[in-house]
């Protein structure tokens, strides 16, 4: 599973001295960063083939959760890993809520993004089944949300029925955990394309988030096209003034200047994941009614 991390932190010779660590889940209930192993094992433990290091630099245990190699080996002196410990055993049948076939966007650079939009199945919920209840969550708090650290846990999602068809409808979903009083299921305003439901989704979210005074953020989506676009091609299109490279128009140009303008009043970091590893029943669209 890969994240791309809005932001790099520091680890100052202060922490690693008093020998303060981070626990690295790459494969797990909820793939992140975590302060302590208790919290560590509560996503890993009796997950399949679970995947997770301890590293003694924030920034080492992020780049481990997006795959990527680490400046630094990982502090596994204890010797036998925590990994080799748990038993092993086929996967079994978790209580996820799958959203359904969904397209997968294949650009990877912004001059791409002016392809014409594919045409996606439309995503199917299955509103008969539970998750289990927070089951994924990483640390429940009192006022509602769910915490990685200091930082608030929100997932979104976006579709759209017909996509690039006349007559297509499309909803954007917000998920803030179980019965959240700020979950949100609506249809798209504008447009209706399975682009737009993607970033509207993240924008709704990042919009909650300030209006609860919410500073930090881990924003989950299954949206590479977003997060590739508010993380990377954005800071280009901005330097040639809100265009491609070639010169030409960015398609979704009104919906990644209002992204950008929010991603850049918080601190988000953005991860990728995809439509069957949330445990949580995730998001029913209304547009389905």
């Amino acid at each position: 599973m890969s994240a791309i991390i809005h932001r790099e932190v520091c680890i100052g010779t202060e922490e690693m001295v008093k020998g303060k660590f981070f626990y690295a889940v790459r494969k797990g209930f909820n793939p992140g960063v975590y302060q302590t192993w208790d919290e560590c094992k509560s996503q890993v433990d009796k997950f399949p083939y679970a995947s997770y290091k301890k590293f003694a630099a924030e920034k080492d245990a992020w780049a481990f959760v997006r795959g990527k190699a680490t400046s630094i080996t990982p502090d596994v002196s204890e010797g036998t890993s925590y990994e080799a410990t748990l038993p092993r055993r086929a996967p079994e049948a978790l209580e996820y809520i799958p959203i359904g076939q969904k397209r997968h966007y294949n650009h990877v650079e912004e001059e791409k993004e002016k392809e014409k939009e594919v045409v996606s199945p439309a995503k199917r919920a299955k509103p008969s089944q539970e998750a289990s209840q927070d089951s994924c969550a990483s640390s429940k708090s009192s006022d509602g949300f769910t915490y990685m650290g200091d930082a608030v846990v929100v997932y979104t999602d976006g579709c759209c029925s017909g996509n690039g068809k006349p007559g297509a409808r499309a909803g954007i979903g917000v998920y803030w955990g179980r019965d959240h009083p700020l979950n949100v299921a609506e249809p798209l305003d504008g447009r209706q394309t399975n682009q737009r439901a993607e970033l509207q989704a993240a924008c709704k979210a990042l919009e909650q988030a300030k209006e609860m005074d919410i500073k930090k953020l881990v924003l989950y989506t299954d949206s590479k096209f977003t997060i590739n676009g508010v993380t990377s091609w954005v800071k280009n299109w901005k330097l040639n003034n809100w265009r491609l490279k070639s010169g030409g128009p960015i398609i979704n140009k009104e919906d990644f200047e209002k992204l950008d303008k929010l991603n850049e009043e918080l601190e988000v970091v953005w991860v990728n994941i995809n439509d069957a590893c949330c445990s949580t029943y995730l998001l029913i669209f209304s547009l389905q009614v």
